[in-house]
């Protein structure tokens, strides 16, 4: 499927929303390196910073009744963490037409070096009739502070 993106912009136009996070010792497995169910626990924080930073409280999207969604999930392991890593979860939305966007991340070690890429595919649910809204861009839009952050300009 294609579709036209808009892609998100970060703290400035060449660099994506990130935030920083070292791998905790209980969050590895067996093998030392960290449990690959963690690695959406990172995605999930760097989502909801990025909502933060861009003016967006949980309150207030309960408040308004919506909350953001996930309907799919990939994640492509590169290279293995180990307790101590110090990672940049980066979150940059990527917008479309239609009930759905992506939000693309990529999880770098200090030397940049690539140990995950999750890639999801997104919604803004409306929590009173349980669907899908029609224009997440314009909802986001409307409920962000700083709208550029999740990747939208004025419309």
């Amino acid at each position: 499927m294609t579709e036209a993106v808009e892609p998100a912009a970060g703290t400035d136009a060449t660099e994506p929303f990130a935030v920083g996070v070292t791998v905790r010792g209980y969050e590895t497995d067996t093998q030392g390196h960290l449990n690959q169910s963690v690695y959406l626990q990172y995605a999930e924080h760097a989502r909801w910073s990025l909502l933060q930073a861009s003016g967006i409280r949980q309150s207030t999207m309960v408040d308004r009744r919506v909350g953001p969604v996930t309907v799919e999930t990939t994640i492509r392991y590169r290279r293995e963490l180990r307790a101590g890593d110090e990672v940049e979860v980066s979150c940059a939305f990527v917008w479309g037409e239609g009930k759905t966007f992506r939000i693309e991340q990529t999880v770098r070690t200090a030397d940049g070096t690539v140990a995950a890429e999750v890639s999801a595919v997104c919604g803004l649910l409306d929590l009173t009739e349980r669907k899908l809204l029609p224009d997440p861009r314009a909802a986001f839009r409307d409920l962000a502070d700083e709208p550029a952050l999740l990747g939208l300009t004025d419309a």
